[in-house]
């Protein structure tokens, strides 16, 4: 397994190129503000050819670059449906601070998205990423399960970072959506599965469940709080 990355942008968004080996065809996550010459610098380097943009949710630090990447490399992209209406209209799901970064901004028509459901598999590059609906920063978040070489991943875009969790105060977002996102989908997971956050370092389950706050909070909710 082959996992490169680089923070895109003003708010140093995680961007993922995942592919089985080197030198190979490859699964583009995320690729954000400022993403396109820098992820072309990467996917140079390491040999790699992209077949897909998938998306762990659809805020623009996340979802600014896909048109040109899309287009750019002629291939699809995929978002929970939850998600569709911040690519449609961007500025009216960002809030009014960050709704200025959404204007003029080209996103792809959200018939040309394809669509991520829960637990479905998607087979690309040669890599297995299962989606899992993990609402509560939007709507439509989601992560991605798939096996490393030697532990489980997890692509967990901003519902949990090193030591803390996505913030919950923008549209669509829901702290009780939130919990039971981490209560039933984080920390049932292995403590040797490596967190690829969306933004900040990578991190283990195992010390998140250990040290992170939110995960604590998490763990005494009570079944049927939240999802």
């Amino acid at each position: 397994m082959l996992i490169r990355s680089f923070p895109a942008g003003a708010f140093g968004t995680n961007c993922y190129a995942i592919a089985a080996g080197p030198r190979s065809e490859c699964v583009v996550v995320d690729p954000g503000m400022d993403a396109v010459e820098p992820l072309a610098r990467l996917l140079s380097d390491e040999g790699l050819k992209p077949v897909a943009v998938v998306l762990t949710h659809g805020h623009l630090d996340h979802t600014f670059s896909v048109l040109p990447v899309c287009e750019g490399y002629d291939i699809p992209a995929y978002l929970h449906p939850e998600d569709l209406g911040m690519i449609s209209d961007p500025a009216a799901w960002h809030g009014p601070a960050l709704a200025p970064l959404a204007q003029g901004v080209a996103l792809p028509d959200p018939a040309e998205v394809r669509a991520l459901d829960d637990g479905a598999l998607l087979s690309l590059a040669g890599v297995d990423l299962t989606v899992r609906h993990a609402p509560g920063h939007t709507r439509g978040s989601v992560v991605f399960t798939l096996d490393l070489d030697e532990s489980p991943g997890l692509v967990a875009g901003d519902v949990l970072f090193a030591g803390s969790v996505g913030r919950v105060d923008l549209p669509g977002g829901s702290w009780e959506s939130m919990l039971g996102s981490l209560r039933d989908v984080v920390l049932p997971l292995e403590d040797s599965t490596v967190v690829l956050p969306g933004h900040g370092p990578a991190t283990t389950i195992g010390r998140e469940r250990a040290t992170n706050p939110y995960l604590a909070e998490a763990a005494g909710a009570p079944k049927g709080r939240g999802l």
